[in-house]
């Protein structure tokens, strides 16, 4: 493993090894953000980013928002899968930007914006088009970035949701605890589930409108999506459970 590039900001180190296979996004020692397969970047290479994408199960989206870039392999995944779709992607780090476009491969497309501010203050400041989906995967060295716990950063997600819209949260297994966040998302959205993943992740998909497709419809649209993405969904799917009250 080598070392490609590095970079001190002020919110800490950014750091691109090359294993050979892959390059891999740090931001701290004995850490990884993001990871992406050199010969074919549109391959979701974990878990929890996979599990992500459940949401297509609910719904096919012409318009999304990625808070927090990373890699920018959701975004190429995304912009991979489904013609037509129109990606505006929000990053702090104007180095992370420059990773994923140098290294991760993402895309210089006209239907990828990606915009250098913090995501709270982008949420607040913006008037914009209205998203069938967000994303929101805000991290640092140190974990979970707690604004997308806050009950005001899910109620602006909500805001700015369709009418039928889905807010897809990338969060940490002991989060499950968090009785606030729970009951940001159980005001805000009709219907709340979550995958609990093999590395700890506990991604929380919430849509504005309950859906209630049969489990046998699930599985046929997620053999579909997974022909088209590459991975399976249909073993993030049979993890995917109801968030109780």
């Amino acid at each position: 493993m080598k070392i490609v590039y590095e970079a001190q900001d002020d919110y800490g180190v950014v750091t691109v090894q090359d294993d050979g296979d892959c390059y891999i996004l740090s931001f701290a020692a004995h850490d990884e953000q993001s990871r992406c397969l050199k010969l074919a970047p549109q391959i979701l290479q974990y878990d929890y980013t996979q599990a992500m994408l459940l949401v297509l199960l609910f719904c096919t989206p012409r318009r999304v928002l990625l808070l927090g870039l990373g890699g920018g392999s959701l975004a190429s995944a995304l912009h991979h899968a489904i013609a037509g779709i129109h990606i505006t992607a929000v990053e702090l780090r104007a180095s992370v930007i420059e990773v994923a476009q140098t290294y991760f491969q993402l895309p210089r497309a006209k239907r990828i914006a990606v915009i250098q501010q913090n995501a709270d203050d982008f949420l607040v400041e913006n008037t914009l088009r209205k998203v069938d989906v967000i994303f929101a995967d805000l991290y640092d060295a140190s974990g979970t970035a707690t604004v997308q716990l806050r009950e005001d950063f899910i109620r602006r997600c909500a805001d700015l949701l369709k009418e039928q819209g889905w807010l897809v949260l990338n969060c940490w297994q002991e989060q499950q605890d968090d009785l606030y966040l729970r009951a940001a998302l159980r005001e805000q959205f009709a219907d709340v589930r979550y995958v609990l993943t093999g590395s700890k992740n506990w991604v929380i998909l919430a849509g504005k409108v309950a859906n209630y497709a049969a489990n046998s419809v699930l599985k046929e649209r997620a053999a579909t999506w997974s022909e088209r993405l590459e991975f399976s969904l249909n073993k993030h799917l049979a993890r995917l459970r109801y968030l109780e009250k």
